[in-house]
């Protein structure tokens, strides 16, 4: 793993979230995304090297809006940048983790990612993702 590629950060009201999030970044978001798969909107700040991704619910069966409801707005998961996704998923997988996904999804921010299970990594949901323009 390079680098914390961002932090995702579930909101309730993403318009609310951003004006929250441009006054204490002092920048405004460079992209907002729906990814359908997901059931999710996002909207990306970018501040130094690391992104946060703030994270709204398009559906209420989404992920997003179930994790709001049993803890609250807040950081969801922390996302690493990796140069070949299936590679790091094959050993992380050899190493016990759990991964939420069998192969790499289309994520957001022209992203390839897979998720790896909070129950084995101390509760934190970990975010693979490989810039999908990258070939390993």
């Amino acid at each position: 793993m390079h680098k914390v590629e961002h932090f995702g950060i579930a909101v309730q009201n993403l318009k609310e979230a951003s004006r929250l999030y441009e006054k204490l970044l002092g920048v405004k978001p460079y992209k907002e995304e729906t990814v359908e798969s997901e059931r999710v909107t996002t909207l990306f700040f970018k501040v130094g090297e690391t992104k946060i991704e703030l994270l709204e619910a398009t559906n209420p069966d989404s992920v997003i809006n179930k994790f709001i409801e049993k803890r609250g707005e807040g950081i969801h998961h922390i996302a690493f940048e990796v140069t070949d996704i299936e590679q790091e998923m094959q050993r992380l997988k050899q190493e016990g983790f759990i991964l939420l996904n069998e192969m790499p999804k289309r994520g957001a921010d022209n992203k390839l990612v897979c998720f790896v299970h909070p129950k084995t990594t101390n509760g934190v949901l970990i975010e693979l993702c490989q810039d999908i323009n990258h070939t390993a």
